[in-house]
């Protein structure tokens, strides 16, 4: 099959001091793809897992974003910065207190939750058709809207002040550097990011990942290409549904199809050549949300 026509999942490891869309562009040369994407921006100083989607799962984009996310993160206390973290502008200093891993456990506890963040200026939100970081590089600064983000979990993982590292486990749209900056706050002394790297986005795992050096290196898509995983590695989360080559040809075709069990919500659908994408359950019918015209071969992620 022609590189232009395969679909799926690539992930790899991004590298410090790059941003997501460079490592996009880069691939795009490499594997000579028309359509390629990734599933969730990390800063240009942050290392880590970044979901690459390659072809027909460009589509799949919302459903990867939406998956939730791990970070090891390294909180450096008593400073504060423009950007939240160590990359901008210092704007106070102050004494770090003699804590201990119960002060900060206590101080890490209200942050675990639904909770409520306003985003930094030095993000890639719009305002007026710019995006925030653009803004603030021009010395402007606007009003934020606080936000409600979903923390599942954040664990002390070391510390070694004025630094100490967290694990966190969150959903989408949480900002780890605004979770620094507030933490800091709580601790009475300010704080800064001091180093990200996200380690997990739903299924797919950094250690699994293609190394930054193998990613940065490449010359050629061969060996990148054998790392590639079926779009619906992005699924998981959603109930299977199968359908016969009668429906699953009306279903391709945007109609509606009636299926004997019960359905409700999102569903990965798949016909007798595999995924067809993504469908809404109506009780007795599914109805098409997302279609994937990719290539016939069986989907490694069989239903249930």
């Amino acid at each position: 099959m022609s590189d232009r026509h395969r679909s799926g999942i690539l992930p790899v490891e991004k590298g410090p001091g790059v941003t997501s869309f460079q490592v996009v562009a880069h691939l795009r040369r490499i594997l000579r793809a028309p359509r390629i994407g990734h599933g969730g921006t990390l800063d240009p100083a942050a290392t880590g897992l970044l979901p690459i989607l390659i072809g027909e799962a460009t589509k799949l984009t919302p459903y990867l974003v939406d998956l939730d996310k791990e970070y090891v993160a390294t909180v450096r206390l008593g400073v504060t910065t423009d950007t939240q973290d160590l990359s901008g502008a210092v704007l106070e200093t102050r004494p770090v207190p003699a804590l201990d891993a119960a002060a900060i456990e206590a101080a890490l506890a209200p942050f675990i939750g639904v909770i409520r963040q306003v985003p930094p200026m030095f993000s890639a939100l719009r305002r007026g058709g710019k995006r925030l970081y653009e803004l603030a590089r021009e010395g402007v600064e606007v009003e934020r809207e606080p936000r409600e983000v979903r923390v599942d979990s954040i664990r002390l993982e070391s510390m070694s002040l004025p630094d100490f590292v967290i694990r966190i486990r969150c959903g989408k749209g949480t900002y780890v550097r605004t979770l620094a900056a507030d933490l800091g706050e709580a601790l009475g002394c300010g704080a800064a990011l001091a180093g990200l790297v996200r380690t997990r986005v739903g299924p797919y795992a950094l250690a699994d990942a293609a190394p930054w050096d193998e990613v940065r290196e490449a010359r050629s898509g061969e060996r990148l290409w054998a790392r590639l995983l079926p779009p619906d590695s992005a699924l998981g989360s959603l109930s299977p549904v199968r359908l016969d080559a009668t429906a699953a040809r009306a279903f391709a075709h945007g109609q509606a199809v009636t299926v004997e069990a019960r359905t409700v919500g999102l569903l990965r659908v798949y016909g007798p050549d595999g995924l067809l994408g993504v469908g809404q359950g109506l009780g007795d019918r599914v109805k098409p949300e997302r279609l994937l015209h990719a290539d016939p071969s069986r989907s490694s992620v069989l239903p249930a």
